[in-house]
């Protein structure tokens, strides 16, 4: 559904009959014009201040992905740096930030590890997800620690109309890979639900080139996911509803850098559970009061030993936050937050649990020839004590088509537990991380068919941490990075075409050298048309070159990856789907390591092809 731009107010507006307030938030999930994660609440995507990106479950039909991080690199200024093929840890970089320097959130609740700062984002299936907003800049005004790259939010899978509506899909494809799921929603006016399953299987790929004949096995993987949402509506002004995802299974690696004898694996479990309460108040208060618990745990094994290793963390979080509508000109957010992570490990931490609590406000103003939003928020952390951050934007309409945008806004980053207390590499001492970014945004509606958005922004880094040469990490780099990025929307001739483009340099700051995996240059473009029952499309990424190591010695080369994809819908109940992805069979990698002194590679898939038969039987 596309709801032409002078009519998503419409929707917004709490008094109209366009959407009652009961499942507004559940509507909302359908639609590609609005946003909810970045002020945590219903917007127009055009008036947000943060630079967005948004997938709907339409989106994810037609690209076909296999996983989230497939999805990730169709964002302008996102880049993903995955060790080897499916299930392998994946590094996520914001606009040129690290991993854990960007927040991820499924249903609002955190899902990091806490003890490494991964999100383990390979994991979450996608069958099970009903949309992905990806926020590009600092939200620490709203989230607090970990959003200094941006925020990446995934929405489990929601019921849309009334009545039972079963589904079911099965896929193969290459390296004897298997996708099963199952699902059912449904509802009335005042119930909603949706329940899935899922089974993906590969046989997976040789992930390393030279390595010890042990690790010349193909790397399997395998993840079972379940996800369950339920909403009820006491009342038109109170409304109840909780969400599950859980995804577990087992990822096989290669330690090329390990004892010569080694196949290991390890057994996953990353699960988010969430409930809430939504109500309004009155015409110009809306409250929301949402309980979390997220588990991110992993038994690290071997088939050729009894070695073994755990890092379970456990979090459990409150949030309260409040929608006041002073008048027509002045609106403002207020809550607070707390949550506590503790970790549960087979590796012994001088402290293995921590709380933060925190309190946050911010004003918008609208006036008829510009719009100003100021926020400010105070975290209390067991470990660092207190840190204060404020955001503001300055929006300036140059005309009913052209919006300007002007940000600054601040952020940090706590150290993780593995950062402060994992024994002989930690420092218990470290400072947070935090951050400084500048950013001018420009939004263009160039035609009904064409849209412009574009971001020139600026990220300096304090503190960065870094491990130091006796590999314990250190409160001593700071890094700055200058940056481009646009988005392109057009449709022409039926054809939708969506272009991506961005150009970075993130530099450290005190030896001049690039950072880490971060090309300079990205661009990634899909091409889809629908033709009655038939859909075709197309998507090409090229990324440049990067290096692997902090002084630019380990060189990644650039690669460019074209992929094919196509849809027949045989009825109303049965659609086919076919993709092929890296048609021309480029060889390429992400990341380096190192074996007997050299550097190699870790692979990725070449040419692949998936097929699959959806049904959605009519009850």
């Amino acid at each position: 559904m596309n709801l032409p731009r002078y009519a998503l107010p419409l929707f917004l507006l709490p008094a109209t009959n366009v959407l009652a307030d009961t499942f507004e938030r559940d509507q909302a999930l359908k639609l590609p014009d609005v946003v909810i994660s970045a002020n945590r609440q219903v917007e127009a995507r055009n008036d947000s201040s943060a630079a967005n990106t948004v997938f709907t479950r339409d989106d994810i039909d037609r690209l076909q992905p296999r996983s989230v991080t497939d999805l990730l690199q169709r964002v302008p200024g996102v880049q993903v740096a995955q060790a080897g093929g499916r299930g392998s840890l994946p590094g996520i970089y914001i606009r040129g930030t690290q991993s854990a320097q960007s927040l991820v959130l499924v249903d609002g609740q955190r899902i990091g590890n806490a003890t490494s700062g991964d999100s383990n984002l390979q994991h979450l299936n996608i069958e099970q997800i009903e949309r992905v907003e990806v926020l590009r800049g600092s939200r620490s005004v709203i989230y607090g620690s970990d959003a200094i790259g941006g925020v990446i939010q995934i929405f489990t899978r929601r019921g849309s109309e009334q009545g039972l509506q079963p589904r079911m899909h099965i896929g193969f494809g290459s390296n004897e890979t298997w996708e099963r799921s199952l699902g059912l929603s449904g509802g009335d006016e005042k119930t909603r639900f949706n329940l899935g399953a899922s089974l993906d299987e590969t046989a997976g790929i040789d992930r390393s080139h030279q390595s010890y004949p042990s690790d010349s096995d193909h790397d399997a993987y395998r993840n079972r996911s379940v996800s369950l949402s339920l909403s009820h509506a006491l009342s038109d002004d109170i409304e109840i509803g909780a969400n599950l995802l859980d995804n577990h299974g087992k990822s096989e690696f290669d330690s090329p850098f390990g004892p010569s004898q080694q196949q290991p694996y390890s057994d996953f479990d990353v699960s988010s559970l969430s409930s809430y309460v939504d109500a309004r108040v009155n015409e110009t208060w809306k409250t929301r009061l949402e309980f979390g618990h997220s588990e991110n745990r992993e038994k690290t094994l071997d088939k050729l030993s009894d070695e073994r290793s755990v890092f379970n963390t456990y979090r459990d979080s409150v949030t309260w936050q409040n929608d006041l509508t002073l008048d027509a000109r002045n609106s403002l957010i207020l809550g607070g937050d707390w949550y506590e992570d503790r970790v549960n490990s087979s590796t012994a931490f001088d402290e293995d649990s921590r709380w933060n609590r925190a309190a946050f406000i911010q004003h918008r103003y609208q006036a008829d020839s510009f719009s100003t939003e100021l926020g400010l928020r105070h975290d209390d952390n067991q470990q660092f004590g207190s840190q204060n951050t404020w955001s503001g934007t300055f929006t300036l309409p140059l005309n009913p088509d052209n919006d300007v945008l002007l940000s600054y806004s601040e952020g940090f980053r706590a150290p993780t537990f593995n950062n402060l207390y994992y024994p002989l590499f930690s420092n218990p001492n470290l400072k947070p991380e935090t951050s400084k970014s500048y950013e001018l945004q420009w939004r263009s509606q160039l035609s009904d068919s064409s849209r412009l958005e574009a971001s020139l922004y600026r990220t300096d880094l304090q503190d960065a941490i870094i491990f130091g040469s006796d590999s314990r990490p250190q409160n001593v780099a700071s890094a700055r990075i200058n940056g481009f990025e646009a988005a392109l929307k057009q449709e022409l001739f039926d054809w939708q075409s969506n272009l991506g483009v961005a150009i970075i340099d993130p530099r450290d700051r005190d030896s001049g050298h690039t950072l880490t995996r971060r090309a300079r240059r990205t661009v990634s473009w899909d091409l889809d048309r629908q033709f009655d029952r038939l859909g075709l499309g197309a998507s090409w990424q090229a990324v440049s070159g990067s290096y692997d190591d902090l002084d630019n010695t380990r060189r990644l080369g650039g690669y460019a990856l074209f992929g094919l994809r196509g849809s027949w819908a045989l009825s109303r109940e049965i659609k086919l789907d076919l993709k092929v992805d890296n048609v021309l069979d480029k060889n390429y990698s992400r990341a380096l390591y190192s074996h007997d002194g050299s550097q190699y590679g870790y692979r990725e898939e070449g040419r692949a092809f998936m097929f699959g038969v959806t049904w959605t039987p009519e009850i």
